[in-house]
Order: C-alpha cells, then structure tokens, then sequence
C-alpha cells in the first residue's frame, strides 16, 4: 500500500501498539492526519466500538420479567434500571397521568404501582419501606443458644382512656410525685420506669391517654410485653378504652385489667366486667382468661395484687429471656434536646447490654454513649435486657420508636445513619401528597375559590409531643383554609426558626419550649407571631380560631323592597328612566335590583340613579312613586317588576359552617 502511486506523501509505517509475540501478523496503519485520534475509522477492520459490549443505542438491557423489589420513594431512573425499560418511557407514563417529573425525582408508592400496570406486558413491583428494612436487620441477628439466655423482667405499658387514673397508678407502684408535675393531670410524654415486687423487677411504660397521642399509644404497645388496661369504675368503657383493646391487640400482647377508683361511692365493677367482657376480655371468675385486679391508685389498695397478676401472666404466657452478652439493641422510647446536655434519648435495652463507649446508630442518628442514667437520674455504667436507659451522646434526636443499636465503631455509626437518612426522606418524599398541577385542578380551584393556607412551624420538647401535635393539626381540615406545617422540630425557638417564619409568612408554635432572648428579637423586628402552649387542647383550639379568622364570611342576601314599574321616559343623554311604584319596603339608591318580566330573570344590575319628581333621593318608603335609572340597562318597559336586594356578610364563627349556595341567579 505504500507504493500505490498516491499523489500523498508517504508517512513511515508504524506498528500497532501492543502487538507482540513471532507468531501474530504485524498490521500497520497509514495515517495521513495524524493530529486525529481514533485511529481506524468506524466500521473498518479493527476498528473497536466504543459502546459497551452487547448494548445497543437508546435502550436499556433487559431485566426479568418477573415481579421486581424497589425501596419506597424510588427516583426515575433507579426504577429505570430496575425495570430494564428506557427512562423516556416511564417520564411518558407520569405525563399520560397528568404529572411531569424528572429523572432524578422521587416517585409516589402510588406511581410505582401504577407504572408496572402500565407496562406491556404488566410488571408487579414490590415496595420495600425503611420499616421493612429494620425487620431483616432483626432477622440477621445470630440467633442466641438456649444456655445463653437469662431472664429479664417483663416490660408492661399502662394503658387507658384520659382521667381514669393510670399516672396516679403509676406513682402509687413507684411512690414517686410524677402525676403532680404533668401540666392539667394529663400525661404529655412516654416514660419508662421500673419497679421492684419481692426479688423481680418489671418495667412500666406510661403512655398519654388523651386521643392526640394514639401514635405514641401504639408505639408503647408496641414495645410491651404485657398491656396494663386501666379502667375507672366509675366511669367504665370509654372510646379511648377501646382504642387501647385494639392497640394491645395489635401488638399481640396479653392484657390484665386494672379497675380503679373502687374505693369512691358511685363504683360500680361488676358493670366494668360486663361492658369489657362484651369487648372480648372475659374475667377468669366468669370464664375467661383475663387476669382483673381490682384497685385503688389514692387509698394504696389492690397494687401488690396487680404486680403478682403482671409476674403471673408474664411466668405462665410469655417466656421473657435474652442475652446479655451480646451487641445491646433495642427501641427509643423517647428524645429531646436538653439545654446544656445536648441530645438525649430514652432507650428501652431489649437484647445484649449497652455500655459507656459504644458506638451506637438509631435510625439517622449515631454517635458514641458518653453517659447512661436510669428512671430515677443515676448515672450507671450499662444497661442490661429490660431496662430503661437515658444515652448522651447522639448527634441529634432521633425518632421515637425507631430501632437503636450497638455496632462495631463509629465510622459504621455515621455510614448507616447516613444511610438510613437518606432512606427516611426518599420515604418521606414517596409519602408525602404532592398538589398535582393539571387543567383539572387548576380548573376546579379557579372554581371552588381559592384555597388558603395557614403556614405553621411546630417546635416541642420532645420527638414524641411534635408528632402527636402535628398529627392532630393535620385533622384540621376545611375545603377553604387548611394547616400546612411546613417545619416541625424538637428544642427551643430560635432565630433561624423566625427567619423561616417570616419567610413563608408562618405562625411559629411551640409546645413545651420557649423562644429565645434573639428569636424574641427578631420576631418584634420580622412581625413574627409566637405562640407557646402547655397543653395540647389549647393549642388546637386557638389554630381552629385562627383558621375561623381566614374563612370567608357568609353571605347571605335581604330583600330590601319590591317595585312596579307603571311607565318608561326616554333621555337622549342617560337612557330610560322607569317610572315606579313601591309596592314594598324600601328602594335604596346603589342597591341591587333584579328586572323580573312575567316571573322570569331578565337582568341584574344596580340602581344608577333614584328621584322623587325632579329631586335626587337616598331611598323611598313603600307607597310613594319614584323614578329609578338602572345601572348600564335601557330595555326596561311597563309592567317590569324590580326586586330590589343587598347581600349581607356575616362573619363565621366555626369551622363546622359552611357557605350557603347563593340565591341570585345571572342572566
């Protein structure tokens, strides 16, 4: 080839790189631009392809067809991936749902879902939730040898509905002042305490009784071995009484029933037995299984047989043990930010024993135990199985209920909480509604009016009160106003919360927490408005107020009089003047009026201008004759009825009122 007679100057001939050995054909390549890369041109011999081997343009490479697992909140293109089919494809079925997302956006549960039915053919895919996940991190814990398992004490929650005495209960059985500290005799917190009976020990799990703590409810049922429900007998079942059925038996734990209050004069117990003996627990005096204790939390009457009733189920029903030697884990009961302390977080130790020094992770938090206090403030060295325990030393609060444990340092601590943050809030975005933007609902908006927000940022002491707080803002619903929490958090109010506030213009509301000297300062510069409760009703009912405040008024319309129109002037310079007569009430210049013509709409407008003879006047009383010039309407002849009208405003004072459909009807 290099003797070819070309009229381009020969270049010296170069072998390719890498070729070796005596046996392998040498190849040469005649480059005549040798400033281009790439060497031999596409789809010549040798030319390499630059696409991955077996992959082909604009399509992705197959997966199975079978049913596929994806974690809540998956983005498009992990999906994608999951899938083997382009992203285009899934982008093309959101738009067919009305929704335009992008390849790195999150994806509802609900349009997951609906994407695999989508598909030709049709893909089931299977969501997998941080929940979820927490259950195999369980389920990979070695499972222990018999002979090493030790006995623990059971772990008991007290249960029942509000004022029917379980703190009182409680600080009878610990004979400790905690009833007198809760604002309004109302459990504001989750508490866990322990209790000595004879030589064993057994743990009790206060738990609120009012109906906006059900969360935190469940979450104490959930991390009980027995369920204490506590009745009063003077009161008997209640909604929150069954509320509290269903969360233990959610739960799937034994119940013994407290009755309280046996020792006041309207106590009627044998009515107790029977109205919870139709909810399922049968006293064992009758027939049943359930374990009852009569009781008397004031006069110290019935505890000691209400502990051996506890130990008795917990002996005959449960089998409590677990190792002690082993990495500790367990649940967090409760968190805060203490002033000073920094994080601290209550956690209920259920397997192994949890020492000074550990590198632990709680969800999307970790850090290393620099101090453990028990129930009543000491400091300790570990907590064994059964026990619960206050930890110092997280980089933040974390969630209650979440799963605590010990690993191995705290380079793992930090990567499996940052893991397992990202993991909650891919979830929380998956979860959380999203106002969809299309025609329909832009068209159904424009006609229902439009929808107002009352931007709150939600502050409290403890993980545990913000939840329960937001959960019950969030029953407050209304087609026209509506809380938006844009912000909820645990510890004090501070400036960056009032910078936020003024911001998305929001109402900042603590609960159990105070703002500081600089918020102070900055919400009286901002215009930030502060409110700060003790007791969850409160706060409730001001939001309701304040969500009444934004409301509109309702209207309503008064007929004002009713007049007959006798004869007609024409104007060249302002129109046709109707002269009328009241038959009725009053006609009032500027009022409303509508032109009736044989009982029928013929049009509404205004009164432009009202005389008696050749003087204006305000109004005219029924019986006098007048002359009445509608406002931008000239077709008037005699014989045409006006109904003359104002539309009142009346201020509403409920969120239950509602707008009444108008009367007057348009041309």
């Amino acid at each position: 080839m290099a003797n070819s007679g070309s009229s381009r100057p020969n270049r010296p001939i170069r072998p390719r790189q890498g070729a070796v050995g005596p046996r392998r054909k040498r190849r040469v390549v005649i480059d005549n631009q040798p400033s281009r890369g790439g060497g031999a041109r596409p789809g010549a011999p040798g030319a390499r392809d630059p696409r991955p081997e077996g992959r082909t343009p604009g399509k992705v490479a197959p997966a199975p067809t079978g049913p596929i697992t994806v974690p809540s909140g998956v983005s498009v293109r992990d999906l994608s991936q999951a899938l083997g089919i382009p992203v285009a494809q899934i982008i093309k079925i959101m738009m067919g749902m009305g929704e335009m997302v992008t390849i790195t956006q999150s994806l509802t549960d609900e349009a997951v879902v609906l994407i695999g039915a989508e598909l030709s053919p049709p893909r089931e895919i299977k969501l997998k939730h941080a929940a979820d996940e927490e259950g195999e991190l369980d389920a990979e814990e070695t499972p222990d040898a018999p002979e090493d398992l030790e006995p623990r004490p059971p772990v008991v929650t007290i249960m029942g509905h509000v004022d029917h005495g379980k703190t009182t209960l409680l600080d009878a059985v610990r004979k400790t002042a905690v009833a007198a500290s809760e604002v309004g005799g109302i459990t504001q917190h989750v508490g866990a305490y322990q209790v000595e009976h004879g030589s064993r020990r057994i743990t009790f799990v206060d738990t609120p009784g009012h109906e906006a703590f059900t969360a935190m409810r469940a979450r104490g049922a959930n991390v009980t071995d027995i369920a204490v429900l506590v009745v009063a007998a003077d009161d008997g079942v209640m909604p929150q009484t069954k509320e509290s059925i269903a969360h233990a038996r959610a739960a799937d734990v034994p119940i013994v029933v407290a009755v309280n209050k046996i020792d006041l004069p309207d106590a009627n117990i044998d009515r107790v037995k029977s109205d919870l003996a139709s909810e399922g627990l049968q006293p064992e005096e009758w027939g049943g299984t359930t374990q009852f204790s009569e009781v008397s939390a004031k006069k110290n009457i019935g505890l000691d047989d209400l502990l051996e009733k506890v130990l008795l189920v917990a002996d005959l029903e449960l089998d409590l043990k677990s190792n002690p030697n082993v990495e500790a884990s367990g649940s967090i009961i409760e968190s805060r930010l203490d002033v000073g302390r920094g994080p601290v977080a209550t956690m209920l130790v259920r397997r192994g024993t949890l020492r000074v020094g550990d590198a632990m992770v709680a969800g999307g938090s970790w850090g290393k135990v620099r101090a453990l206090y028990d129930y009543r403030g000491v400091r300790v060295e570990e907590a064994r199985p059964g026990d619960p325990v206050e930890i110092l030393g997280l980089d933040k609060p974390p969630a209650a209920g979440e799963r605590c444990r010990v690993v191995a340092n705290e380079r793992q601590a930090r990567s499996l909480a940052q893991q397992r943050g990202l993991r909650l809030r891919s979830e929380e975005v998956a979860t959380r509604s999203r106002r969809r933007v299309s025609l329909e609902t832009l068209f159904s908006e424009l006609k229902e009016g439009e929808v107002k927000d009352l931007n709150l940022i939600l502050k409290g002491d403890v993980v545990g009160s913000v939840e329960a707080a937001a959960s019950e803002l969030q029953k407050i619903q209304h087609s026209e106003v509506r809380v938006n929490v844009i912000q909820s958090g645990v510890g004090g109010i501070t400036e960056n919360d009032v910078m936020l506030a003024s911001a998305s213009n929001a109402l900042i509301v603590g609960f159990n927490v105070r703002p500081n000297s600089e918020a102070r300062t900055a919400a009286d510069r901002q215009g930030v408005d502060i409110r700060t409760y003790r007791v969850i009703y409160q706060l409730t009912e001001d939001i309701e107020k304040a969500l009444v405040g934004m409301l509109s008024a309702v209207t309503s319309e008064h007929i004002l009089g009713e007049v007959e129109v006798r004869a007609t002037f024409r104007a060249s310079r302002i129109g046709t003047i109707a002269g009328c007569y009241v038959r009725s009430g009053i006609v009032r210049r500027g009022a409303l009026v509508r032109l009736l013509r044989d009982g029928s709409i013929v049009h509404e407008t205004t009164i432009g201008q009202l005389k008696r003879f050749k003087d204006d006047a305000r109004e005219v009383a029924e019986g006098f004759e007048c002359g009445i010039l509608l406002d931008g309407y000239n077709d008037v002849k005699e014989g045409d009825v006006f109904e003359v009208y104002e539309v009142r405003e009346t201020e509403r004072t409920s969120l239950d009122e509602t707008v009444p459909p108008p009367t007057a009807q348009s041309s």
